[in-house]
């Protein structure tokens, strides 16, 4: 199984946050009834979770917040250059470290080792 999603900071211009938001969008209307009886899983952690996420300024994503945000699995993460940097509005009392929005594209995929 395989989910997308989209997050987006648009104030803070942090990184860890627009990526955090697109893997919660992309699992976010998913259930994977049935799973478990097909490949035979007696827990979540069984499963392998990969996700890849793109996103501006990829460096400073922070890997564990990221992945904190799934509830379940052997989670994984790579991170790379992409993304969207659209100009917003700076606001002083939101902490804006200027006028930057931040967005991020994740793929989800669920995988089930069967051996």
């Amino acid at each position: 199984m395989i989910e997308m999603g989209m997050g987006i900071d648009q104030h803070g211009q942090e990184p860890t946050v627009a990526a955090a938001r697109a893997v919660r969008n992309a699992i976010a209307n998913n259930a994977l009834l049935g799973v478990w009886e097909v490949a035979g899983l007696s827990d979540p952690d069984q499963m392998i979770v990969e996700v890849k996420v793109a996103v501006p300024y990829p460096e400073q994503v922070r890997e564990s917040e990221v992945l904190a945000v799934l509830p379940f699995g052997q989670k994984s993460l790579t991170v790379e250059s992409g993304g969207m940097v659209v100009q917003g509005r700076a606001i002083a009392s939101l902490k804006d470290k200027n006028d930057e929005m931040l967005i991020a594209v994740a793929a989800v995929t669920v995988l089930i080792d069967t051996e």
